[in-house]
């Protein structure tokens, strides 16, 4: 595969473009960031806490190849500051950004609390944005970048008792079709990579069902019902590192890559319902009901995972 950003040697000797991998101590971040490596990036691997690495650098190492570690939180601004302050100071420059870093949250609407909704958004969207604006300057004074923002395919549909993640996750989605149109002038590509059920640990940590009212726990039920599904076949972390790498170094860019177990099925189909119909999928008061209209409009079938006596 050609990599599209060579780039000049830097100040610091480091000739290949310098991609940064945000929240990369586990499942996409880790698969990313050396798969990069492998590709030929200098890459750059930020974690919350540089003790926990040792797996990712084992693998790196594990592939003939290693990455360099740097500590930051995407949550905080001091951090994200300090951070790519020094990567920008080591390696001169960032070519790539990955902004992967990020986690979960279930709940209702109602049952969702605005402490959760922050958290959610600030690790999520607002974590994505500290993150870009950090390395913007520097892409658009040499011409050329490529930043790639991690979503899911939550933030292309109204996914039951998970309102915190799925805001966010929407959020990302608006943040990265702007920012596209705002830098494309500057030679950056932005492209948003949204995965379905993909192999991570944030499914083990994404284990709440608060169902505090007693009113939503159906909603619950159907919601791990297609996590469980999913899980079975859920698709390796590093089929998703392809395609992020093949979103920066494609000669036909393009915004948006679906990806994943059950993503292009979700994708297609709540594109091809209206808004009304969406709405009235709500409306189903057996599992059974609910089971076959999903599986007959998004190619996923929940009812193995629902109660025998609803179906």
């Amino acid at each position: 595969m050609t990599i599209a950003l060579p780039g000049p040697v830097r100040p610091g000797g480091y000739p290949a473009p310098v991609a940064v991998v945000t929240g990369a101590n586990s499942g996409i971040g880790r698969a990313t960031a050396v798969h990069l490596a492998e590709l030929g990036f200098t890459v750059v691997a930020t974690v919350r806490s540089a003790d926990k690495a040792g797996k990712l650098l084992a693998l790196a190492a594990a592939r003939g190849t290693s990455v360099a570690i740097e500590e930051l939180d995407v949550a905080d601004d001091r951090s994200v500051s300090a951070g790519f302050g020094r990567i920008i100071g080591t390696f001169g420059g960032v070519d790539v950004l990955v902004n992967n870093a990020g986690i979960g949250g279930n709940g209702a609407v109602e049952e969702s609390s605005p402490a959760q909704f922050h958290e959610s958004f600030n690790v999520n969207a607002v974590g994505a944005v500290r993150c870009a604006a950090a390395v913007l300057p520097g892409m658009r004074g040499r011409g050329r970048g490529a930043i790639v923002n991690v979503s899911s395919v939550v933030g292309r549909i109204g996914a039951v008792a998970q309102a915190p993640y799925v805001a966010s996750k929407w959020a990302v989605e608006g943040i990265s079709e702007q920012l596209a149109h705002e830098v494309a002038p500057f030679g950056v590509r932005v492209a948003v990579v949204e995965p379905g059920i993909t192999r991570s640990s944030i499914f083990a940590k994404n284990v709440d069902a608060p169902n505090a009212t007693g009113a939503y726990a159906v909603h619950y039920r159907r919601m791990f019902a297609f996590y469980a599904a999913g899980l079975e076949g859920a698709t390796p972390a590093e089929d998703v590192a392809g395609v992020i790498a093949r979103a920066i170094t494609t000669d036909e860019p393009r915004l948006r890559w679906v990806c994943s177990w059950g993503g292009p099925g979700i994708v297609d189909g709540r594109t091809a319902m209206t808004d009304e119909e969406w709405v009235a999928l709500g409306l189903h008061d057996d599992d059974a009901g609910y089971a076959d209209e999903f599986a007959a409009r998004f190619g996923v079938d929940l009812s193995a995972h629902l109660p025998p006596s609803d179906h």
